[in-house]
């Protein structure tokens, strides 16, 4: 039985890291929003495009499973999350001075890095939060604060593009949110060191890791090849002429919002519905891919619209999966395990869909929707192994 000082200290926590998520995503997230045409406008092609989204999700995911056990092993969560954040500060305003795509694609590369050095210990620090409130709750509302982050980045890119009419110098707008995101950080670790809860049990001895982690971490692959890169999309965009280049950004914005919201409700429905919850907003993201690349100008926004709904499904549902049926003492390993699978899978379904981009536009889509097909009737099959999991947890 949670203790209502328990309740009351995960709730500001969760706040507290939601605001750290929310300067960050306004960082990442509006670097995000224009990449694409960015490195079209310095030359990249679409399959160059696909390489490079995909290759830093593949380094970052490797660097995952490394910072994962890292953080069991040291409990060191916050050094670890400390340095991911500040790494930020540093490479994302650094774009402005990219000359060629080249370089935008190694800084493209360290920004994933530092997100993948964070990611696990940052997660492991929210699922102990999580587990007072429940957990498809605590990772949606923190799911919805990281996409008003979200929102808000991509329109300062959105206003900056415009005023300037070059996407590189918006660049440098971000190293204040940048900032404030490490600042934040440093303040929910003095909300964390007040924590209120009964002893520590005495440490269990090692476990492994459940035998349906490894099939749900599977599923997440699968789901992560087909789940198509914005970049991709928006380099579609205006090669096709659907928006104006002012106006990517903005559709970025409202996808995030739209993630958000779907975090919202989807991750306290997960709480009592479980996985299939998650097969349903799969369903909807695979729909952005006949929209958006099949569709004109109305499929454009509408494939945006299923593609955040999709995210959202995923930014609340995916993490408190595994949350669920994992231990304290092993979740920087699960997650790291998670992270991992899926950004070398992203990788490679990112790399694909760039090369069928230039040979086959409904090979990609029809790719793509494949794949996430079987992702959503892997997870619906892992309803009762999951349920069983969690009873035993």
């Amino acid at each position: 039985m949670v203790s209502k000082p328990e309740r009351v200290w995960a709730i500001r926590f969760i706040l507290c890291l939601g605001v750290v998520s929310l300067f960050a995503d306004m960082t990442y997230e509006g670097a995000y929003s224009i990449i694409g045409p960015f490195l079209k406008d310095l030359g990249a092609t679409a399959a160059q495009v696909g390489l490079i989204s995909g290759l830093g999700e593949m380094i970052g995911a490797s660097l995952r499973l490394f910072s994962g056990r890292f953080a069991d092993r040291t409990r060191a969560y916050w050094g670890i999350a400390i340095f991911g954040y500040a790494l930020n500060l540093l490479v994302v305003p650094a774009l402005a001075l990219a000359g060629n795509w080249q370089t935008a694609a190694l800084l493209v590369v360290a920004e994933r890095t530092g997100k993948a050095l964070r990611g696990p210990a940052r997660d492991v620090l929210l699922s102990d939060a999580t587990s007072k409130i429940g957990h498809g709750l605590g990772f949606g509302v923190h799911a919805a604060m990281d996409q008003t982050g979200a929102v808000i980045g991509p329109l300062m890119m959105a206003v900056a593009v415009a005023r300037l009419n070059h996407f590189g110098p918006a660049f440098v707008r971000l190293a204040f949110p940048a900032g404030g995101a490490l600042v934040a950080l440093l303040a929910a670790r003095a909300v964390y060191q007040g924590k209120v809860s009964p002893p520590p049990p005495k440490p269990a001895p090692p476990q492994k890791l459940p035998r349906v982690v490894w099939t749900y971490v599977a599923a997440a692959g699968l789901l992560a090849c087909g789940f198509v890169d914005f970049p991709l999309l928006a380099y579609h965009f205006q090669k096709s002429a659907l928006t104006k280049p002012a106006v990517i950004p903005l559709l970025y914005a409202g996808a995030m919002g739209v993630t958000g919201l779907t975090a919202l409700v989807l991750g306290k429905m997960f709480d009592r519905y479980g996985v299939p919850v998650l097969s349903f907003g799969i369903l909807v993201s695979l729909l952005a891919l006949p929209l958006g690349f099949l569709g004109g100008p109305a499929g454009a926004i509408s494939s945006v619209g299923c593609w955040a709904v999709g995210l959202g499904a995923q930014d609340a549902t995916l993490r408190a999966g595994i949350a669920q049926v994992v231990s304290m003492n092993k979740r920087g390993t699960a997650f790291g395990a998670f992270n991992g699978v899926y950004g070398v899978m992203w990788f490679l379904g990112s790399a694909t869909m760039g090369l069928l981009y230039d040979r086959s536009v409904m090979a990609l889509v029809v790719f793509g929707m494949l794949a996430q097909l079987g992702a959503a009737a892997m997870f619906l099959w892992m309803r009762e192994p999951l349920a069983a999991a969690r009873a035993a947890h």
